[in-house]
């Protein structure tokens, strides 16, 4: 049985395998996973990692012994089982470590309807319950169901956003090894796009790079392919394919901010109006695009849990986090890297000027991007940057410490995890930006030596 008190995060399942995370553990998650949320019914996928399958299959024996019937989904990426749960209307978990090295692996829940299952919304309760239920095996008595899912899951996005009519496109994907590897043919299949795939075939080992676009080094070999072919742009999924990285022709990083203002700006289109979410580190050009465009911006933690309550409660079309999580009400209040990366293509294939003119449109800071700083007392950190900027800006602490001045602002919050300090700071000018990134940099700096 593996350590329940450390696999548990705040949002999800996730550890090491078989050392922290083995098909024990697994079983006597399922088992709680019924009892606490009172599934009759449970929908389970997993994606591509050695281990998922065994684990997956543990999870299943539990969840039967205490009666569930279970639709096994097999392969699919982590919005291929959020698809599932809106779709079939049943509790869903996805086997998967998302981004993390191969001897990960993990879950990620959901009631009905692709509602997350949370450190406050039952996840502690299934931890609990698992610790009681561990060791103890009962007799399968629900039945056991296997679906294909793909098809369906294509169909819905391609019903979301139309590309049937876009121009022809050149796109290089970079799955990473991981499920962008299954699910971006299926979406694709017949659509106006030349499609030159990157690391398709699903290897939990991750031989070329770690499935993770948010690191620079791992977006190297897309852009290096996007420009020797001369594409018009190129996607970078994580493991589980639930984000998405945009390069454009140039071969340059799109700013998650950007697409998150450039998909805000597509769906009040649509809903004239509507409520955008986004966190509280995306540029400020996200809420002045919104406002803009006629939708009311409404900030929030980071975090998805956060984002998908918050979207809930005001009936948002659309939220966006700067990690590159996108999520949207047609969805079940879901992410889905591969819906977003749609409607990037939708806005480049409708019309004729180049990705890097038609984003140009959503980009009007300049961005430090987050940077990590080891520090043992974050508190004595955050007291030191507070004291630093007293007198200079407006101070919000919804999340760490946000200061915001004229022109610029920077977040200073800890990590969930690690003992990291992850700072993020924008200014309309490159050189200001500059200025208070390193100074804010050297205070925590001072705190850590």
């Amino acid at each position: 049985m593996g350590d329940l008190a450390k696999i548990f995060k705040a949002y999800d399942v996730r550890g090491v395998v078989p050392d922290e995370l083995d098909e024990p553990t697994a079983e006597a998650v399922g088992a709680a996973f019924v009892e606490v949320t009172g599934a009759e019914s449970v929908v389970v996928a997993h994606d591509m990692r050695e281990s998922s399958v065994p684990l997956a299959e543990a999870f299943i024996r539990g969840a039967r012994s205490r009666g569930a019937d279970v639709v096994h989904a097999g392969l699919g990426s982590t919005d291929l089982l959020y698809y599932a749960s809106g779709s079939l209307g049943l509790p869903g978990v996805m086997f998967t470590a998302s981004h993390n090295p191969a001897r990960y692996n993990g879950m990620k829940m959901c009631r009905a309807g692709a509602v997350p299952i949370g450190g406050d919304t039952g996840l502690t309760e299934i931890r609990d319950r698992a610790a009681e239920l561990a060791g103890i095996s009962g007799t399968p008595s629900g039945s056991l169901i296997e679906k294909d899912l793909l098809s369906g899951y294509a169909h819905h996005l391609r019903t979301l956003v139309d590309l049937s009519g876009i121009r022809p496109l050149k796109v290089v994907v970079d799955a990473g090894n991981g499920m962008g590897g299954y699910t971006v043919p299926a979406v694709f299949e017949g659509l106006p796009i030349e499609l030159t795939p990157l690391y398709f075939e699903l290897d939990g080992n991750f031989p070329n790079h770690e499935a993770n676009p948010i690191e620079p080094q791992n977006l190297v070999d897309l852009q290096r392919a996007v420009l020797a072919g001369g594409a018009d742009l190129g996607l970078a999924f994580d493991g589980d394919a639930d984000r998405c990285w945009v390069i454009d022709e140039r071969g340059e990083s799109v700013s998650p901010s950007v697409i998150t203002a450039l998909v805000a700006a597509r769906e009040l289109a649509k809903y004239p109006g509507a409520t955008i979410i986004h966190n509280l580190i995306t540029s400020l050009g996200v809420p002045e695009i919104v406002r803009e465009h006629g939708g009311v911006p409404v900030r929030t933690r980071v975090g998805h849990s956060f984002i998908k309550a918050e979207m809930a409660r005001t009936g948002a079309v659309f939220g966006g986090e700067h990690s590159a999580h996108y999520y949207f009400r047609d969805f079940w209040f879901a992410d889905s890297g591969l819906l977003a990366a749609m409607h990037v293509l939708a806005a480049l294939g409708e019309q004729d000027r180049p990705l890097s003119e038609v984003v140009s449109a959503y980009s009007r800071y300049h961005a430090s991007g987050e940077i990590n700083s080891a520090v043992a007392d974050q508190g004595e950190a955050l007291r030191r940057v507070r004291e630093a900027f007293a007198d200079r800006g407006d101070f919000d602490e919804l999340d760490g410490l946000t200061v915001t001045g004229p022109g610029w602002w920077f977040n200073l919050r800890a990590s969930n995890t690690e003992p990291l300090l992850r700072l993020n700071a924008e200014a309309a000018g490159d050189g200001k930006m500059t200025a208070i990134k390193d100074e804010v940099l050297a205070i925590v700096g001072k705190v850590s030596e």
